[in-house]
């Protein structure tokens, strides 16, 4: 289940990082190793071994990346034929050295070499060097976006390093197509993307909770054949805390003969009422299985009656109702909203408590803990399961939206900054806070996780 919540926030990452024209350049279906990979475009497809999530890597996201790799193969190129010029002297033309090995080179940058090296011969061998950028630069036609791009840098270049002095390369320009390159405002949208995928997710599945049919409590004048009697909570200590709730009353029986008439609340508590202060023989239902126990009703448990015989039992009458179409979508999102309030709350209630020293853990579920929280949900049936399913997707949203650096949240509140400021926050920099961040949240997980093997031992 977390598998397939985690690629759906990644999968919103990857949508928006696209659709603001940032370039992608892998989305991955799990955590490596690597076991293969499939080319689309530009960006490459994953699927790695470890089953519990997925990434996308979004050129640029984690610093600068000023060149596009065909920029970067290029500048390789020059820095090793500027090598062979040696320290001193006349500057051996590059372009003599790189023509011998032509069958790198596309027929655009073959007829731009042979372009260079008409213009160094005229320029005689002990001469000053042509500058060959010039001539190719008027006939920009000939060239694609890269190349043309390519040409500006190195005439810029030329031009700050003055008629006599050293070359200066010039590397401070960004690929327009970089996570840090794009406007504000986009690299905003792709980091919520990933939490408002997760809240669209949970509504989802609530919207189609309710179309399948839900448990509903229903009055007894108005339920169905298919109606039944479940328990919905019990005392401590009393009586009937020996039957789990949830469980489902299917029969009881007192004294060998008397037998419940019918299975609803009234007739069970008027049923208690008359056979008290005899034992009763219960049958109940859970996950499939039935099971009887014996309970004796006691006096004493309800305050306003203390003299009344009762098992301490909360009962009602519940039945599956589904609805259409267009009141399934405004439940489930009025059951979205909720459930986004109620998970706000706890979690802002447990991060306070935490700072007072009055946390209490066992409330909270790793992914040891959520695993066998799926396995009861699974057993009350798919609506239970996919209304847990939304649950845990909407704590994603929450929890990634918190200002934490190494999360959605804390990199929102770097871009917040940014834009503030002006300025950008130095790669460096930012790359320490986030591995802080992400150490303290491998801790945290560490110490949830033990406290669910404790809690199963």
């Amino acid at each position: 289940m977390l598998f397939v919540l985690i690629l759906v926030h990644e999968w919103g990452h990857f949508i928006v990082a696209k659709k603001t024209g940032m370039r992608v350049d892998e989305f991955g279906i799990g955590f490596p190793p690597k076991l293969f990979g499939v080319k689309k475009g530009e960006t490459e497809y994953t699927f790695n071994a470890l089953p519990i999530g997925g990434f996308v890597r979004i050129f640029g996201e984690n610093g600068e990346e000023p060149f596009s790799p065909v920029e970067g193969e290029a500048l390789d190129r020059r820095s090793e034929a500027n090598a062979e010029a040696g320290e001193g002297g006349t500057r051996v033309s590059t372009h003599a050295v790189i023509k011998d090995d032509r069958s790198n080179f596309s027929p655009v940058e073959g007829e731009a070499l042979d372009r260079r090296s008409e213009a160094n011969a005229e320029a005689g061998e002990g001469g000053t060097r042509v500058s060959t950028h010039a001539v190719i630069k008027d006939d920009r036609s000939n060239f694609s976006p890269v190349e043309g791009e390519a040409l500006d840098r190195r005439s810029e270049a030329n031009a700050e390093a003055g008629e006599g002095g050293t070359r200066v390369q010039k590397t401070t320009k960004h690929d327009s197509r970089s996570f840090n390159s794009r406007p504000k405002w986009a690299q905003a949208l792709v980091l919520i993307a990933g939490v408002v995928m997760n809240v669209l997710f949970a509504w989802l599945l609530f919207s189609v909770t309710y179309m399948i049919g839900v448990p509903t409590a229903v009055d007894e004048a108005t339920a169905g054949p298919d109606a039944e009697l479940v328990i919905v909570q019990t005392l401590p200590d009393s009586p009937a805390s020996v039957i789990p709730p949830g469980a489902v009353v299917t029969g009881a029986v007192a004294g060998g003969d008397m037998v419940l008439p019918t299975v609803t609340p009234t007739s069970f508590t008027e049923f208690v009422t008359t056979v008290a202060p005899e034992s009763i023989e219960v049958t109940y239902e859970l996950s499939g299985e039935s099971t009887t126990v014996t309970i004796v009703p006691e006096q004493g448990l309800v305050a306003d009656e203390p003299e009344r015989y009762v098992v301490g039992a909360s009962l009602a009458l519940v039945e599956d109702q589904s609805m259409s179409f267009f009141d399934a979508i405004t439940t489930g999102a009025a059951a979205t909203w909720d459930g986004l309030q109620a998970i706000t709350t706890g979690l802002f209630t447990l991060i306070s408590q935490i700072f007072t020293g009055s946390a209490d853990f066992t409330q909270v579920a790793g992914p040891v803990g959520i695993v066998g929280m799926v396995e009861d949900a699974a057993a009350f049936g798919i609506t239970a399961l996919l209304t847990f399913t939304a649950i845990i997707s909407l704590n994603l949203a929450v929890i990634n939206l918190l200002p934490v650096p190494a999360l959605d949240g804390g990199r929102l509140v770097f871009v917040a900054i940014e834009t503030v400021t002006g300025k950008d926050i130095p790669a460096e920099w930012a790359g320490r806070i986030n591995l802080v961040g992400f150490a303290l949240l491998l801790l945290l997980m560490v110490l949830v996780t033990y406290n669910d093997i404790l809690n199963l031992l």
